[in-house]
């Protein structure tokens, strides 16, 4: 895309970027229209030659469009009536769900911890022409006050087990009465399991199947629709 046309402060933030790391634009679609996901477009220069396998822990997970994330942004773009509706995407990395949530007609957030992640977000928001969404740091051990969401979202959100309890506590505290709550991952992540059956005690969850083809394998994508048990 040409770069001229962000709005000043993306422009200023994108040039800054550019100047560290190689940065690429996805094209996504979301119903009729289209998302421009910005991207680190050489992962090795972004890693400095660090090992991404010596420490997992550390691995940039957020600097890669996942499967789950396409197949969340495909579910989100696709809801039904959204005017009005206010969405939380958690962990929203490149954000492609939030962000084919707020094409749909969402007042989108997206959160993540740390600043360089807000920053590929905003130039992609800006750049696919969304002015709907607002941007915050949110720590699951610490959340702070946070108005309730009508839907809150994630895609590969649950890879340790000690933030169970902290995401369940967000699910509790952020979500209004009668909202949902959508997760997707790969079906082969085995913390999925172990976590809906924390889930259980105060949520019903449904579940749906996607197989994508990639790479020449199939990948299977779990989504989960969660909502609070009636008392």
């Amino acid at each position: 895309m040409d770069i001229r046309t962000l709005p000043d402060a993306e422009r200023e933030i994108y040039n800054r970027i550019k100047k560290k790391y190689k940065l690429t634009f996805d094209n996504l679609k979301a119903g009729d229209k289209q998302i421009r996901l910005l991207k680190i477009a050489d992962l090795e220069q972004f890693l400095g030659g660090k090992d991404p396998f010596a420490n997992v822990s550390e691995f940039p997970f957020w600097t890669r469009l996942w499967d789950s994330a396409m197949v969340l942004a495909y579910v989100l773009g696709n809801q039904q009536n959204p005017g009005g509706k206010r969405l939380l995407e958690l962990r929203a990395g490149l954000g492609a769900p939030g962000l084919a949530a707020a094409a749909a007609g969402f007042d989108v957030t997206l959160s993540d911890y740390e600043d360089i992640i807000m920053d590929f977000q905003k130039v992609s928001a800006a750049a696919s022409g969304l002015t709907n969404i607002t941007f915050t740091h949110l720590d699951w051990l610490n959340p702070g006050e946070i108005e309730p969401f009508d839907i809150l979202a994630g895609a590969e959100i649950l890879f340790r087990d000690e933030f169970f309890q902290p995401l369940l506590n967000i699910f509790r505290t952020c979500l209004k009465s009668g909202g949902e709550i959508y997760l997707a991952h790969d079906a082969r992540r085995q913390s999925l399991p172990k976590f809906l059956e924390l889930a259980q005690d105060d949520f019903d969850i449904g579940v749906k199947k996607q197989t994508l083809r990639n790479n020449d394998k199939n990948v299977t994508i779990i989504v989960n629709r969660l909502r609070r048990k009636k008392q």
